[in-house]
């Protein structure tokens, strides 16, 4: 069977599938539609995956080796907004009912056409509206509009994002880069988003719960997601936990960002 480049723009989409006949199926088929695939057979392997290649859209089995796939789910929910479309064999109507709660954008059932997958992924993001590229801002709750760190919430005032610099470091939003004496680090979207919403708030103890819901923008996130990212940027900024120069947790309270000293 041939399949047309139905796709108006590349996506990235990550095939998590532990069956490797499939799992390769599901792979031809997408990169004959255009889009560039990436493929994890496990669910840790997964959410690796997505935390170092954040994908446009992931197609997500639900019987993984070491995770069942609601598990994934939900701990992807709580590092990415990534559209997820679950194909898997469970035809149950409590358990479609189940994952679309915890998060899933669709759901199909084996087997399926892959003309059909193509065309669920493709509505998917049409109905997803892609990241914006500006920085979360330090706006609150208080002045209106989204909440302060939301990407593409308005900043303080109505004034854009603007480049921050924290003694060496230099945050710049509206580019989504960030430099340490110069140098470019390279930042996963997360790690980026993290770190510019703590340079919004540079000097200020910003609290997990207000990080969870302004950078996440979900309520309930473990807090090893955030250790995750927290230790990803400490690396990349030079320092550890135990020797902080940027990076300050507050025991208790939350996290700061300040010029070392």
């Amino acid at each position: 069977m041939t399949y047309g480049i139905t796709c108006r723009a590349m996506a990235s989409v990550l095939v998590v599938e532990d069956d490797p006949v499939i799992r390769t199926a599901l792979i031809e088929v997408l990169s004959a539609h255009g889009h560039v695939v990436h493929s994890a057979a496990a669910g840790f392997e997964a959410l690796r995956e997505i935390t170092a290649r954040p994908p446009d859209v992931v197609v997500l089995d639900l019987g993984l080796p070491d995770l069942d796939g609601t598990d994934v789910l939900r701990m992807m929910r709580g590092i990415s907004r990534v559209p997820v479309v679950v194909a898997t064999a469970r035809d149950d109507d409590a358990e479609v009912v189940k994952l679309l709660n915890a998060g899933a954008d669709d759901y199909l059932v084996k087997p399926f056409s892959g003309e059909q997958l193509a065309a669920r992924i493709g509505a998917v993001l049409r109905r997803t509206a892609p990241p914006s590229a500006a920085l979360p801002s330090p706006a609150s709750d208080a002045a209106g509009g989204l909440p302060g760190g939301l990407p593409g919430g308005p900043a303080a005032g109505g004034a854009a994002a603007r480049t921050v610099r924290v003694g060496d470091l230099v945050v710049d939003p509206p580019a989504r880069t960030a430099r340490l004496a110069g140098r470019e680090l390279r930042l996963t979207r997360r790690e980026f988003d993290l770190l510019a919403y703590l340079a919004a708030h540079a000097d200020q103890v910003v609290s997990r719960r207000r990080i969870l819901a302004d950078v996440w923008r979900q309520p309930y996130v473990e807090d090893q997601t955030i250790d995750v990212h927290l230790s990803a940027l400490r690396r990349k900024l030079g320092e550890r936990a135990s020797q902080p120069r940027y990076l300050h947790t507050v025991r208790g309270i939350g996290i700061k960002l300040v010029a070392p000293r």
